[in-house]
């Protein structure tokens, strides 16, 4: 069936069908999220346990390596990651993405119940729940007042400002449509801080756990029942608590042993903010901040404009305060938004110029041009439907594309010009030359779906994130195949003018230009010189290819986002106020460059973490750059940050510098031996900053730091009656205070506050008072920690790093112009890599193994691309040998890719190799128009040469149009022009636009004697089979 002879008869049809899917189209368009990634769900479970006041090493021993034993046990895991600080355990259990994302959870959840028992019983109940990538922070906000905190007391007014965060704006935020959390940074937390004296303590021989417990039994209200009374029932409440710090030191406690003693008589009580283990700074100034997390499936677009009015009308509420914004990751979603709808416009308008230019008859255009929105929207239907968001992936493949969806219509709209030009009707001219082009038309379409459908089903992590993509370009491309086979040759014939038999002679003579006897002339040498032609091409394609070991290669390339960070380490054990300077000192050094607009400052914990175990002697610096024109490439700048933190001279810290991942290289070291992995990481460390590329090299082996340990005489002990686990609990008490989940609160009107009772800072840090400190004894009694243990200086690691079971360190390279893959060989050359000690093993990190993952997957779908290309060609053709001739550009294209990205110094990256995707098809695309013209030719009796030549000539222009098209609407990608980032896109343009042009022009000569070869081929075959065939026995 001839469905665009169907097509032509019934008008009224096809325009309500087409008013159907492109009404459903702008219809949902407008629902549709716009997203940064597609929301994916990733077989990744992270398992957090806490116990307070414990070291890295023993929570190694007492709990992480039982939590890992127990995991390992769940089938279907790829690695598990752990880090041990202090107090802490985290784990990342990552699984083979075949497992259920759901399952995982709950089978690891399983398993840590089973091993519960044999874990400290005052460890909290492990935490496990599934990683959502989609939850991180879109947009980060620092509160300040617009007068400085001095003014009134800098204390009040963090505390002031921190629960204006955890109230108000934390209230008005969560009820912005996609807002998940948000996280206060730094700020100050109100607490009743009760600071007991150890001397007096002693003097009365009160030991700090029995003033703990008196003090939670005193402050906690209870409820007593229901009483009748007055004709009705009213509840009972016991109401013992105090309501204020001043109440708390007048109440008497109950001890053990009988006594009664007031609080204020032991302790000092006051009600202020709480030690402080976290700040944050904007530009110098101290300030509170606070990060928004989207929700799943929410638009981080929505979101950010939500956020913004959301505090507009705050601040208009609130006129002492000044929101300043320190980092912002919804505008380049916004900017890629943008820049894929103005290059779907730009690619419309250029195929409207092309076909113009070819064609010269603006009825023709515009039966040519509606085409793209015809196709795009009933797209934007499906991928609603399917649950598509507007992402980059998605919008990548629109971008993509683009100049496919008008090729379709501009073959048919050529074909059907050139049959008015034989003096038919419109009618007729469309009939026949649909019929015509009509299986060239499709094969090519489907040629194309069978390229871009491998990518939705590639395995990894990048498989499921192109999933998206897959799907999009095949629908896509299947609307505008719609549009090609029954809307263009009904608008032909209603919209294109026949063309009389001397007007038609006329414009074959002025449409016949020069270029075109030219080209004629070199394909009839080509297809006399068949074998030089192919031996020119064969070497063009194996000089072309031997160039991709010149390239380099890379997961991602390198982007010019306006944002990084500098992360400053100190060396364990330094106080917040070391790290404060230490920051300042950097940020002094670097907020003199030109490019830096502002810098944001967080050191130590984030409200909600456990503030007595946080990183204080880490300090996050956050730049927020000039937009891009108006500085150098973000790589550019973050060598001069370098520069300028090397000349600051920050002793004893450890600096990085660098937002993302793909700017480093990451070499992780695996072994059960401590030491022997220490003095490899530093061999290969040392080694490895002499490499040329390499900024600079960091190593994740922490200092080691003085702590003290408590060495209990386990026989004293026994013999005085105590109980060596509540020794422990006496020096966690003294030190950290109540954990925040047990600890008594004091009731205000809005809120509850903790109630934190330890030992003074000062006494803290003294030896001698921590010694005297009173344990609880039988009977009753208490002794002296001096009594039953020793106190000496030990030296220890304050962070360990496990992978699969195995302690690591990660050595970490900033690269300054090389590439991942070019940093991973040089990495694995070294003398230190290679000649590791027994048990010590090297493997390259998360970010390498991606980029090995991606091109395997892409090998793959490239591979499988290819066989589903030969099968749908040799179905249509009805021929085995025919598919071959059409798939001979595809070597000549890739050559044109590489050479392109070599001359433009781009790393073989995902983008190229997208490019390299979409190539495959549009080099196969032109090559059947050719082939398939030629073969009909030659069905209908003329020569071989002959219909090869006149397939050229008939061929050439329909061929050059889609051609130029494509890579018309590439070309602002290529350029760079626009506001979004073209860090992306520029690879993938590049590869598209040299493999167009190498397989355009090659192609063109070369698949005619291709064609020729393959003609033999079918002939010698034929013979050969007829000599093999049985003879019938003759008669007698």
């Amino acid at each position: 069936m001839n469905l665009s002879a169907w097509g032509i008869r019934n008008p009224v049809a096809v325009v309500v069908l087409f008013a159907l899917l492109c009404g459903a189209g702008l219809l949902v368009l407008p629902l549709m999220k716009v997203q940064s990634m597609p929301d994916i769900d990733l077989p990744t479970v992270s398992v957090n346990a806490a116990l307070s006041g414990a070291a890295p090493a023993q929570l190694e021993t007492d709990v992480a390596r039982k939590l890992e034993n127990a995991v390992a046990a769940v089938p279907g895991i790829r690695h598990v990651y752990t880090t041990i600080r202090d107090g802490s355990v985290s784990m990342l259990v990552e699984f083979r993405l075949e497992k259920p994302v759901q399952s995982a959870v709950e089978e690891v959840r399983s398993a840590i119940t089973r091993v519960r028992p044999e874990l400290p019983s005052s460890l909290r109940e492990p935490q496990v729940s599934k990683l959502d990538l989609a939850t991180q922070p879109v947009l980060g906000y620092a509160l300040r007042p617009r007068q400085p905190f001095a003014v009134r007391g800098a204390a009040l007014d963090e505390l002031e400002l921190s629960w204006l965060i955890d109230g108000e704006i934390a209230r008005t935020l969560l009820a912005v449509p996609g807002v998940a959390a948000v996280s206060r940074v730094g700020g100050a937390t109100r607490q009743v801080s009760v600071v007991a004296d150890p001397l007096r303590l002693q003097a009365r021989g009160i030991a700090l756990t029995d003033l703990a417990r008196a003090l939670r039994a005193v402050q906690a209200d209870a409820g007593g029942g229901r009483a009748h009374a007055g004709g009705g029932e009213q509840a009972l409440q016991v109401l013992v608590a105090a309501q204020s710090a001043q109440q708390l030191a007048q109440v008497e406690l109950a001890l053990a042993d009988g006594r009664r003693v007031r609080l204020g008589d032991v302790a000092q009580v006051r009600d202020g903010p709480a030690e402080q283990r976290g700040l944050a700074m904007f530009d110098g100034r101290p300030v509170v901040g606070f990060e928004i997390s989207r929700s799943r499936g929410a638009s981080e677009v929505e979101v950010g404009d939500g956020v913004r009015r959301a505090l507009g009308a705050l601040m208009a509420r609130h006129p002492q305060i000044a929101i300043d914004e320190t980092f912002d990751f919804v505008q380049p979603v916004r900017e890629e938004y943008a820049a894929s709808m103005q290059m779907l416009l730009e690619g419309a308008l250029l195929a409207v110029v092309v076909v113009w230019v070819f064609l010269r008859d603006w009825r023709a255009t515009v039966v040519s041009a509606v085409a793209l929105p015809l196709s795009l929207a009933p797209t934007f239907a499906a991928m609603y439907l399917f649950g598509f968001s507007l992402n980059m992936v998605t919008l990548l493949a629109l971008s993509l594309v683009v100049g496919i969806l008008v090729d379709d219509a501009i073959v048919e709209v050529e074909n059907i010009v050139r049959h008015l030009r034989m003096d038919k009707s419109p009618l007729q001219a469309a009939i026949d030359a649909s019929a015509e082009i009509g299986l060239a038309v499709v094969a090519t379409s489907l040629t194309l779906v069978v390229v871009f459908l491998p990518t939705a089903f590639m395995g990894g992590a990048v498989g499921r994130f192109f999933s998206q993509f897959g799907w999009t370009a095949s629908v896509a491309v299947l609307m505008s195949l719609l549009v090609a086979r029954l809307l263009t040759p009904m608008l032909a014939v209603r919209m294109l003018r026949p063309h009389g038999a001397h007007a038609a002679h006329e414009e074959r003579e002025a449409h016949q230009p020069r270029w075109m006897a030219s080209y004629l002339k070199l394909a009839r040498y080509c297809l006399y010189y068949r074998g030089r032609t192919m031996l020119a091409a064969g070497v063009f394609f194996v000089v072309s290819s031997s160039l991709i070991v010149l390239l380099p290669s890379s997961f991602l390339p390198p982007d010019d986002f306006p944002l990084t960070q500098v992360r400053i380490e100190l060396p364990p054990g330094v106080r917040i106020a070391q790290t404060r300077a230490a920051a300042e000192q950097a940020r002094q050094a670097i907020a003199a460059l030109p490019a830096v607009r502002s810098v944001h400052v967080t050191v130590g914990s984030v409200a909600g973490e456990n503030a007595g175990d946080s990183d204080i002697n880490a300090a996050v610096l956050t730049l927020r750059l000039a937009e891009r024109g108006q500085r150098p490439r973000r790589q550019q700048i973050e060598a001069e940050l370098r520069a300028a933190l090397q000349a600051a001279d920050l002793a004893g810290a450890r600096i990085k510098v660098g937002l993302n991942s793909s700017d480093r290289y990451v070499l992780t070291l695996s072994g059960d031996d401590s030491q022997a992995l220490a003095r490899s990481a530093r061999a290969i460390a040392r080694q490895a900053r002499a490499l040329p590329g390499v900024a600079a090299v960091t190593t994740s082996a922490a200092s080691s730091r003085t702590a003290i340990a408590v060495r209990v005489d386990t026989a004293r002990a026994a013999e005085l009656g105590v109980d060596p686990s509540a020794l422990a609990e006496t020096l966690r008490l003294a030190t950290l205070g109540e954990e925040e989940h047990g600890a008594p609160r004091v009731n205000l009107p809005q809120r509850q506050v903790p109630v934190v009772l330890r030992l003074s800072e000062a006494a803290r840090g003294d030896w001698t008072q921590l010694a005297a400190l009173r344990i609880p004894a039988a009977g009753g009694r208490s002794v002296a920690l001096s009594q039953v243990a020793q106190l000496e200086p030990l030296e220890e690691s304050a962070v360990i790093e496990r992978r699969d079971r195995k302690r690591n360190i990660n050595i970490e390279l900033e690269m300054d112009g090389l590439s991942l893959g070019e940093a991973e060989d040089s990495v694995m050359q070294l003398p230190a890599v290679r000649q590791l000690p027994p048990g010590i093993s090297a493997v390259s990190g998360a970010e390498a193994e991606s980029m090995q993952e991606l091109f395997g997957g892409f090998g793959a779908a490239m591979a499988i691309g290819v066989l589903c290309i030969y099968a749908v060609l040799a179905v249509l053709f009805g021929s085995l040998l025919h598919p071959w001739t059409i798939l001979a550009a595809l070597p000549l294209a890739a050559g044109g890719a590489f050479i392109a990205l070599l001359a433009a110094r781009q790393e073989l990256s995902m983008p190229a190799l997208i490019g390299l995707v979409m190539l495959m098809g549009v080099a196969t695309k032109n090559s059947i128009l050719l082939v398939d013209y030629a073969i009909a030719l030659r069905r209908g009796g003329m020569a071989r040469s002959r219909a090869l030549i006149q397939a050229c000539a008939q061929r050439a222009r329909p061929i050059l149009m889609t051609t130029v098209a494509m890579g018309a609407g590439m070309l602002p990608a290529a350029l760079g022009l626009g506001a979004a980032d073209p860090s992306f896109r520029l690879p993938m343009a590049l590869a598209l636009i040299g493999g167009l042009a190498s397989s355009t022009a090659l192609s063109l000569l070369v698949i005619a004697p291709a064609f020729t070869y393959a003609e033999d081929a079918v002939l010698h075959c034929g013979r050969l089979l007829r000599r093999l065939r049985p003879r019938a026995p003759s008669r007698t």
